[in-house]
């Protein structure tokens, strides 16, 4: 039997509006709360940021449509700003193996 309560296969999303900006933050939902290293630099994916909206990767998509700014973790969330055209894989980070991307439409 399938566990539909298992964060496996889903994101969090959580929009930010700033002027005529809209940020969406979007991370795979096992890593809320989790903090990544890379150097000296802390990466922390908090529930603040991140976390306001549970969905999948259908709903991430339709708020991908609405978004100038994109801040996108793990392998899900960055997945699906690919497949929108969003982000060029060449510009996909991996913090302690987690990819990371970002993106900003200039308009």
């Amino acid at each position: 039997m399938e566990n539909t309560n298992s964060l496996e296969n889903k994101i969090y999303m959580k929009i930010h509006r700033a002027g005529n900006e809209i940020l969406l933050a979007a991370c795979d939902a096992w890593l809320v709360g989790k903090t990544l290293k890379k150097g000296d630099v802390d990466f922390v994916i908090s529930k603040e940021f991140y976390a306001d909206v549970l969905g999948d990767a259908e709903m991430l998509k339709r708020h991908l449509e609405i978004a100038t700014i994109g801040n996108l973790v793990g392998e899900l969330a960055v997945k699906c700003g690919i497949e929108a055209g969003l982000i060029d894989k060449e510009n996909v980070i991996k913090i302690e193996g987690i990819p990371h991307a970002q993106f900003a439409l200039i308009v």
